[in-house]
């Protein structure tokens, strides 16, 4: 589940790396950069976006695959959504090949047409990652639970 170990357990190379993979899931979806997005994916990649919607009342279908991922986020906000993403109190745990990173992702949403219309969420994601040849971390399985949000959830499902 959640990294809560109160001990460091990640080399400083390996924790910089692994945070940089939630980093470029934010600021790739934050600039629409489909290759800066993608790179935080590993290939066959989930991302499980229900039980923050849950909060809300909604629901969101987990994705599968990386290009599925990055073509479902973007496609739906481009044009529509201007989002900025703050990552937080990241927590790590290296097991090998694998690992696990808990992190704090403040998301602002505001529609494009109208930015009276907005949606601040506080997230708590849970992330497992892979390490493919030559070091790079990449996230296997993203799970993202709603802290609290405030505004109207319009501004991120539409």
């Amino acid at each position: 589940m959640y990294v809560t170990d109160t001990r460091v357990s990640a080399e400083p190379r390996d924790f910089l790396e692994i945070t940089d993979a939630l980093h470029r899931f934010a600021l790739g979806q934050d600039l629409k950069d489909r290759e800066l997005f993608a790179s935080a994916f590993a290939e066959d990649a989930v991302l499980d976006f229900g039980p923050a919607s849950a909060a809300w009342g909604g629901s969101a279908p987990e994705m599968s695959g990386r290009e599925a991922i990055v073509a479902t986020i973007l496609e739906s906000f481009t044009g529509r959504v201007e989002t900025t993403h703050q990552v937080t109190n990241p927590r790590v745990r290296v097991d090998g090949d694998r690992a696990r990173l808990t992190a704090l992702v403040e998301a602002q949403h505001l529609l494009s047409a109208d930015r009276g219309v907005h949606a601040l969420l506080k997230n708590l994601y849970d992330v497992e990652l892979v390490r493919e040849p030559g070091g790079r971390w990449l996230m296997s399985r993203v799970v993202i639970a709603n802290l609290w949000f405030t505004g109207d959830p319009v501004a991120v499902f539409g």
